[in-house]
């Protein structure tokens, strides 16, 4: 049976090894940097628990479920504090709690009278069925109001992507809700219509699937991957070319000062698109059509890389966009903050004229997250709001956090704890266009046997897309090293 070699050692590919692992298939994990987790990372410092990229992962799945018992994770899986359901938004100047019913959203201070207006009236706003791919600003203008998108939408979109709302797709970055339009003419009826149809597949909607932890954070999970595929992972090793073979592809590797070559029956990329545009790949085959000549730089169109000799040129995948984003973890004494800070966090929005995207209330979703009578406060900045932000030295950018959290919070005193992680890459952004690049991923794999696509800027930003991810392309890569595709 031919072997795998996977392309890095986050969450999709150390899932995808894992599971193919478990079916007998050989595999090879190449990563580049000197630990794996990807954005996923844990810090156990002074008593306190700190993450730096996601913190939750949702069960949107039962894959997610099914991934915790195989990797044998179940008795160290934490589920938040029940007091923990609560998320705030910031408007007025302080975090107002979100509504959780139907009730409390008539009655709630956080929108206006013409804002829960402009919700009753969406579900009889004619869908759009011109074909035209709007922005996810577009879409919640039409159907809703500015106000609605100003003060709610906006705030989300800086949490799930810390991304522009003007510039996402709403076909691509929120499908769903793109989905209950089409399917149902309007959100509000394909709320109360869908779940029927969610229940049959297995499928929980993100605001409503549980969330969970491990009892040393997320980093439980890939390191515990790690140690189950063995010898089978690579760290400090780069993929610097992969050239298609007769009878699979041959690697190029840098490791430890020197360079080798590895031979495998078939890759899985599971990088970052920036990475994915770096990569040199030579393809064996002479014939084959035209991949798409737009996304080409030289102006000879991808076919060319089909040429015996010629490399696949995929510079087109540069073109996604990958703001900063800093993580910014602070400590306080219990007497030092205000708000009780009892919930999962809050949300802000660029119109409240704070610095910070959203702050996590880290220590009140799971036990042992802060030492007794402290709190953990986990803040993002940057993003495609203020990319220029992120990059701040960290003395500015815990000032700046802090101050947000001094006018938000009423935060006092000195923090007993700091931690600032820089993600120069963090999110890819589906902005409107994006189709282009799912596109060309679908026909590279058609022309490219045995090269496979998986993660992040495929499959969808969160932590359970990701594990998803990586667990769907296990089937396909499964079929094509068995021989029963060719």
């Amino acid at each position: 049976m031919k072997s795998v070699a996977i392309i890095g050692g986050g969450i999709t590919g150390l899932t995808a090894a894992f599971y193919l692992q478990r079916r007998g298939v050989s595999v090879a994990v190449y990563e580049a940097s000197g630990r794996v987790g990807g954005v996923i990372q844990s810090l156990r410092r002074d008593g306190y628990l700190a993450e730096f990229g996601p913190n939750t992962i949702l069960e949107t799945s039962p894959k997610i479920a099914a991934l915790v018992r195989d990797a044998g994770l179940e008795s160290r899986k934490l589920n938040p504090d029940p007091k923990a359901e609560s998320r705030y938004v910031v408007r007025y100047g302080r975090p107002i709690l979100m509504p959780g019913s139907p009730l409390g959203f008539f009655s709630t201070e956080l929108f206006s009278y013409k804002a829960k207006i402009a919700v009753l009236r969406e579900a009889f706003v004619s869908p759009q069925r011109n074909g035209v791919e709007e922005s996810i600003g577009q879409f919640v203008i039409r159907r809703f109001n500015q106000e609605f998108l100003d003060h709610a939408i906006d705030a989300l979109v800086g949490g799930i992507y810390a991304g522009d709302p003007y510039r996402l797709s709403v076909t691509h970055a929120f499908p769903k809700l793109k989905a209950l339009e089409d399917n149902y003419g309007s959100m509000i009826r394909g709320q109360l219509f869908g779940g029927r149809e969610r229940k049959k597949r297995g499928e929980i909607a993100k605001d409503r699937a549980p969330k969970f932890s491990f009892d040393e954070g997320l980093q439980v999970l890939p390191d515990t991957l790690r140690a189950r595929l063995g010898a089978a992972v690579r760290l400090n090793t780069t993929v610097t070319r992969l050239t298609e073979a007769p009878a699979g592809w041959t690697l190029d590797l840098q490791e430890g000062g020197g360079e080798s070559r590895a031979e495998h029956g078939a890759v899985i990329f599971c990088g970052t698109a920036p990475r994915l545009a770096e990569l040199k790949i030579e393809l064996l085959s002479e014939s084959a059509a035209p991949l798409s000549p737009s996304l080409s730089s030289d102006g000879q169109g991808v076919a060319a890389g089909r040429e015996r000799g010629r490399p696949l040129n995929l510079v087109a995948f540069s073109e996604i966009r990958y703001p900063p984003v800093a993580s910014v973890v602070l400590g306080f004494r219990r007497e030092d903050v205000a708000h009780p800070c009892m919930g999962f966090g809050m949300l802000i929005p660029k119109i409240a004229g704070f610095k910070s995207l959203g702050t996590l209330f880290s220590s009140s979703l799971f036990p042992n997250r802060a030492p007794a009578g402290h709190l953990t406060l986990t803040t993002y900045v940057g993003g495609e709001r203020y990319p220029e932000l992120a990059s701040l030295p960290e003395a500015k950018l815990v000032a700046l956090v802090y101050e947000d959290l001094r006018a938000l919070l009423g935060v006092r005193g000195q923090p007993t704890f700091q931690h600032c992680v820089l993600y120069p890459q963090a999110i890819p952004q589906y902005n409107v266009g994006y189709g282009r690049f799912k596109d060309l991923m679908t026909r590279i794999e058609a022309q490219a046997p045995g090269f496979f696509l998986a993660g992040h800027y495929r499959d969808g930003v969160s932590l359970s897309d990701s594990i998803g991810s990586g667990i769907n392309v296990v089937e396909r890569v499964e079929r094509f090293v068995t021989g029963e595709v060719s």
